[in-house]
């Protein structure tokens, strides 16, 4: 029997997605994530001091998932006339997370900035007349 995943369930979603050990980041640089919820709607903030807009990569997949990835490259060169290295620096930062999103987001609608180091994605909630739906009675043959 399938199972509707219902607006009871949200809060407790986001809690079990965040604060579960087998939601263990891959890597301990992996950025700070925040999940705020109000009345209209849920706002996820992620840590990306350093980073534009340019390096974010945000989506719904094909489970109407939300992903968010980052990646980021500096290199900075000093070189010596004759083509030898004195000093190189680089960094490369790569981040990816899939977020499970409740059924009351309204997915047309989400936004996302990047500002003072954070990205925040504004996920609005649908109102309650959107997220019922009628019931439909199927004809038996």
């Amino acid at each position: 029997m399938p199972v509707r995943r219902t607006q009871n369930w949200l809060p407790s979603i986001f809690n079990d997605f965040f604060d579960n050990e087998w939601m263990a980041k891959a890597n301990a640089t992996a950025p700070a994530i925040n999940v705020i919820e109000s009345e209209k709607e849920y706002k996820v903030e992620v840590a990306a001091p350093g980073m534009t807009k340019e390096d974010f990569n945000i989506r719904i997949d094909e489970d109407n998932n939300l992903v968010i990835s980052m990646e980021k490259k500096v290199e900075n060169k000093e070189e010596k006339k004759d083509g030898r290295y004195l000093r190189r620096e680089f960094s490369y930062s790569k981040f990816q997370q899939t977020m499970i999103l409740p059924d009351n987001v309204d997915k047309e609608k989400i936004a996302a900035q990047v500002e003072n180091g954070v990205l925040t994605i504004d996920l609005p909630k649908l109102s309650e007349e959107e997220i019922k739906k009628p019931e439909r009675t199927i004809e038996i043959k």
